[in-house]
């Protein structure tokens, strides 16, 4: 009993406690509970709204400013910095194409010096120029000009379906010329909310429209030719897998659509099934994963629009960060639509080597009268089992196998971004990420990497400089990728990249009786090389050094020399100094 009594006692005085402490807290404040609801809509008292406006944030980028109610309120990522630029170059090319068919010259501010350099280098041309437009204009007419953020009645209609915050859009208006509108829709109120105060913000009612809707059902409202979209720009949160169909129905005949895939773990082949159900595709683990992604993206969106009588024709296809984006135009073409299935391809990859080998899904060939017959292809390219190491494969795709870049319209942006780099403030890289991508070969899907190369056999791993002059000395045609800094890109065989890897080996030997004998390694090297092959010391056989426009997408290579003009894809291999009898296996020098 004592101790109840103290346990009783102990209770009366914490309670008894605690109620003197509540009051003297509550004396000078107001009374009743805080109200969350009324916090989070600002229908607090005045304290609570001054607390929330020393929490707004704004971010300036590019020419837009852009204001957050609080921290947490929408999300904002400055990574995606470069993507919003890379947008805004690429519809500014878009829209001087398609405005000057019509006759109509856009101003992109900071371009007018530029231009003017270029006038005093061809004064005769410039004459000539001057000459025809005075024979086409009627005497008082003016050349027809679009500016940046002015209503051009011709111009381009552009729908952000997932706008946010609104700061894509806005950006549009303030740094894209040839404009006739921006819808800015989003699916949240709140959104919608913001995305019209910073509308207000930035002066820019008359071109930006905010809209609250659901994206597919949008697009799916805008089918019809006369109101369909120029140009599409989808940037969601994960993949835009539900919004392609509606997509490639609502852009307008040759307009442009920008798709941003940021689920990239599915894309990379951590989830096959789930790829197939998002993108109709099965996701492989390779080291070429991420241009695997891409031509999964765009294998997916011709499957869509296919169905519509529709074909896609790629213009960039960019893999960054943690995420790849595509920008495609989509035209209509029931004879062209045939031809989708042969630019399909399935993946053929060995599990031990990494060797891979594309199979056709079709085949377009020529027929009497200029025709052209498609037919099925025929296959598999390969044996059930790996020549190199006698590992089984895997299969994945189908997958996009034709060039995934149109290298005239990727020039023009770069030359643009590279005569007014004040213009963006990620200039620098998209020269750069741009420069890589002229130089890919267009014709040569996928790639390897050196790590890949040389952990398979063990050794040690040779440079990227030694490796391209072997494959180029031996007659085959070899790129960077900008998709990883240590890829290859090469029309050379598997068999012959895999010699070059013997006879390095020879000069970095690898301790065979380590090697299981079921090893892809001791089966890989139990084999002699059987193509000629040459030594690559640069003393004997001068190559030029590939250009590398931007240093920093490859900081583990040797100091690049630049070459005006040149590209490593384009150097033929030079001859031989003289003729000398063969040996009987090549070597690799370092």
């Amino acid at each position: 009993m004592p101790r109840a009594r103290i346990g009783l006692w102990l209770s009366l005085t914490l309670r008894s406690t605690r109620s003197l402490c509540r009051t003297g807290f509550m004396e000078g404040q107001p009374q009743g509970p805080p109200n969350p609801a009324g916090m989070e809509n600002g229908t607090e008292p005045c304290g609570e709204e001054r607390a929330s406006e020393a929490q707004e944030t704004t971010v300036t980028e590019g020419a837009a400013k852009i204001a957050f109610p609080s921290a947490n309120e929408v999300f904002y990522n400055p990574v995606q910095e470069f993507n919003r630029d890379l947008t805004c170059a690429v519809i500014t090319e878009f829209a001087r194409i398609q405005l000057g068919a019509k006759g109509i010259q856009i101003k992109v501010p900071g371009e007018k010096d530029v231009q003017k350099v270029v006038v005093d280098l061809s004064e005769q041309e410039e004459e000539k120029a001057e000459l025809k437009k005075g024979a086409n204009l009627a005497p008082g007419d003016q050349p027809r000009t679009a500016a940046v953020g002015e209503i051009c009645e011709e111009g381009l209609r552009v729908l952000e379906g997932l706008a946010a915050s609104g700061l894509r859009s806005i950006r549009f208006a303030r740094e894209v010329p040839g404009l006739r509108s921006v819808v800015a829709n989003d699916a949240s109120a709140r959104a919608v909310d913001l995305m019209c105060r910073n509308v207000q913000l930035n002066a820019v009612a008359h071109l930006v429209h905010p809209r609250q809707a659901d994206a597919r059902m949008l697009m799916y409202q805008h089918q019809r030719a006369s109101e369909r979209f120029d140009v599409i720009d989808l940037d969601p949160y994960g993949s835009p897998a539900p919004f392609l169909d509606a997509a490639v129905q609502a852009v307008s005949e040759g307009g442009l659509l920008c798709v941003t895939c940021t689920d990239m773990a599915v894309l990379a082949g951590n989830s096959g099934e789930t790829c197939y159900s998002k993108y109709g595709a099965m996701a492989l683990k390779s080291r070429a994963c991420h241009e695997m992604a891409l031509r999964i993206v765009l294998h997916s969106l011709d499957l869509r629009a296919n169905c519509y009588q529709r074909f896609v024709v790629p213009l960039l296809s960019v893999s960054a960060d943690f995420y790849v984006r595509v920008f495609v135009r989509v035209f209509t073409g029931q004879a062209k639509v045939k031809a989708s299935a042969s630019k399909q391809a399935l993946v053929f990859q060995c599990v031990g080597c990494g060797t891979f080998h594309l199979q056709r899904l079709g085949k377009a060939s020529g027929a009497s009268g200029g025709r052209v017959k498609f037919s099925a292809a025929c296959g598999p390219p390969i044996s059930p089992e790996c020549e190199h190491c006698g590992q089984r494969h895997q299969l994945g795709g189908p997958l996009w196998a034709e060039p995934i870049h149109d290298l005239d319209f990727v020039g023009r942006v770069l030359q643009a971004v590279s005569t007014n780099p004040g213009r963006f403030h990620t200039s620098e890289r998209i020269q750069g990420v741009l420069s890589v991508i002229t130089e890919e070969l267009p014709d040569v899907p996928l790639y390897y990497t050196l790590d890949q190369l040389s952990s398979t056999i063990r050794c040690n791993t040779p440079s990227l400089l030694q490796l391209r002059s072997a494959l180029l000395h031996a007659g085959f045609r070899v790129s960077l990728s900008h998709a990883c800094k240590n890829a290859v890109k090469t029309d050379a065989p598997s068999s012959a990249l895999w010699d070059i890897m013997r006879c390095w080996e020879k000069e970095c030997p690898v301790k065979r009786e380590r090697l299981s004998e079921a090893s892809p390694a001791f089966r890989i090297l139990s084999v002699e090389p059987r193509h000629m092959l040459i030594q690559v010391r640069s003393r004997i056989f001068p190559l030029p050094l590939p250009f590398c426009p931007c240093p920093g997408l490859a900081p583990s290579l040797p100091s690049w020399t630049s070459v005006a003009g040149s590209a490593l894809v384009h150097h033929p291999p030079p001859p031989p100094p003289a003729p000398q009898p063969l040996p009987t296996a090549a070597t690799v020098h370092r």
